[in-house]
């Protein structure tokens, strides 16, 4: 079409090639556009579990420290409401600028589940851009990240990483955007500004869910960071007649392994690891015996604080075999289950142990058991003379669905270099305590460039095929990778379809 003089025919062309190029250009895929909806539903759910959660929390602490300790948790609690409500000002301002866009958009259109014209390129340039509602939000968005890091205490800012923020992107060739040409400028369908907004409500919510956390935790006088956790039945004993009830308080603990406070019992020092002090006493005797612990704590003010628990009573008997999981009090099928069998006063050699619903094997009190079906197992162990010492009942159940893992993330956000360097999806049980290992044996891919068709490829194994590994050399910041219909096998040999997960690169 360049150089010479061209004839009407070939002006007209010329002409109409733009105009294809234009019309190709706004065609916006309903399979990005559904993606789009999807991270917002996805969003939108999100928020509403950590408002759930914020509320929760308020609600534990005016039952208990707001009770407890009026004078010292009320201002603490004022504090953290106005937290809460510097933070729904910005998500409330944010909700507005939806149901305007989606009233310019044409409304909700419940056949689609999403707004009307959601491929619409201009609505959004020209009410966020234009209309310079994006100026307004980005100064709300850094008003309301300051004032909320104002509300902690000094030791408390510097850890805080919020991911609500309005930053210019990274300069791409000759071309420097503002954050507000980014997200809202020309060239973004409707649908694509809604899930960004959706965005930076949820950023808002845990924003404030992070900050009121922090604040509320201030009212706990004891210097100590409660860093461990660990279930716990305590029963007033552990001798029971026949025909007496049996009777136990299950709750969870917390604990400090960093500190080691002064731990006592019945007066007397007890050496401790991790925040934890260990009572050792020699049994010659039986009988029934009770004991009284205390822990001296300092406070804040640098005063002490001592802590007693109640009465502790145990039974020291005649010997009766003892079968204890050295894992956890679950069998798990697919995996090896070691347990230690002992019997006070019989050797270990004149031991025998058998389990109903799978087999065992091992000796000199160390076992190994294997389990192939849900539901109890039991555990017997006899003496020489075939007299049963004792059996244990154990749960069994299978290996727990582990997490999709990729770039090493479950979800959220990594760096578009993190992700062009990946070759493989991977599969993770999270806090298991058995080594139990997943393959994956098959899942789709959903690479989602900005303004770009979306690139959606499927493959069989954990590894990424020869597609997917071409796309992901192409990724930018700014796109987003879903990975969907993942299936993996573990040790038990079941297939277990796993939820799938959004990255986005940045």
């Amino acid at each position: 079409m360049a150089g010479g003089k061209e004839t009407p025919r070939q002006r007209m062309i010329g002409i109409l090639y733009l105009v294809l190029l234009g019309l190709i250009a706004l065609n916006v895929p309903d399979s990005l556009l559904d993606a789009f909806r999807n991270i917002t539903v996805s969003l939108e759910t999100s928020s509403k579990n950590v408002t759930t959660g914020i509320d929760n929390t308020y609600k534990a602490f005016e039952a208990t420290k707001l009770k407890e300790q009026k004078e010292r948790a009320q201002p603490i609690y004022d504090k953290a409401k106005k937290a809460s409500a510097i933070a729904n000002d910005l998500y409330n301002y944010i909700e507005s600028l939806k149901q305007k866009l989606t009233a310019a958009g044409g409304g909700f259109n419940p056949e689609i589940n999403d707004v009307a014209q959601r491929d619409n390129l201009d609505v959004s340039a020209h009410l966020m851009i234009d209309g310079k509602n994006a100026d307004v939000l980005r100064e709300k968005i850094d008003e309301t990240r300051k004032q909320l890091i104002e509300t902690l205490p000094e030791r408390d800012r510097a850890g805080v990483n919020f991911s609500l923020n309005a930053i210019d992107p990274p300069k791409r060739g000759d071309i420097k955007k503002t954050w507000q040409e980014a997200n809202f400028g020309d060239g973004i369908p409707l649908g694509a500004t809604l899930t960004t907004l959706a965005k930076l409500q949820a950023d808002t919510k845990n924003a404030e869910n992070e900050v009121v956390k922090k604040i509320l935790g201030e009212v706990d006088q004891a210097v100590v960071n409660l860093d461990k956790f660990n279930a716990v039945a305590v029963a007033p004993s552990s001798y029971v007649i026949a025909g007496q009830p049996y009777t136990a308080e299950v709750f969870l603990t917390a604990s400090d392994s960093k500190s080691n406070p002064d731990i006592s019992v019945n007066g007397n020092k007890l050496a401790t690891k991790d925040g934890k002090g260990t009572y050792t006493v020699s049994t010659g005797s039986e009988g029934t015996f009770t004991w009284v612990g205390k822990i001296h704590v300092r406070q804040n003010d640098g005063t002490f604080k001592d802590y007693t628990t109640a009465p502790q009573t145990y039974q020291v008997a005649r010997p009766s075999a003892v079968v204890s999981p050295d894992k956890m009090n679950v069998l798990y099928i697919g995996v090896p289950n070691p347990l230690s069998v002992s019997a006070p006063g019989v050797s270990k050699d004149k031991i025998k142990v058998s389990i109903s619903g799978g087999s065992i094997s091992g000796s000199g009190g160390h076992y190994t058991a294997n389990v192939s079906s849900i539901g109890t197992a039991k555990v017997t162990v006899s003496g020489d003379k075939g007299t049963v010492l004792g059996t244990s009942e154990f749960r069994v159940k299978r290996i727990p669905d582990p997490r999709a893992m990729f770039a090493g993330k479950s979800g959220g956000n990594t760096s578009a270099a993190n992700l062009r360097a990946q070759d493989r999806l991977f599969a993770k049980l999270d806090n298991f305590e058995f080594d139990a290992k997943f393959n994956v044996t098959r899942f789709t891919m959903i690479l989602i460039k900005p303004r770009q068709d979306a690139i959606i490829l499927s493959t069989t194994g954990g590894e990424l095929s020869g597609a997917m590994k071409s796309a992901l050399a192409g990724i930018t910041p700014g796109s987003t990778l879903v990975f969907k219909e993942v299936v993996a096998v573990g040790p038990d040999g079941t297939q277990r379809g796993l939820d799938g997960m959004v990255i986005q690169a940045n």
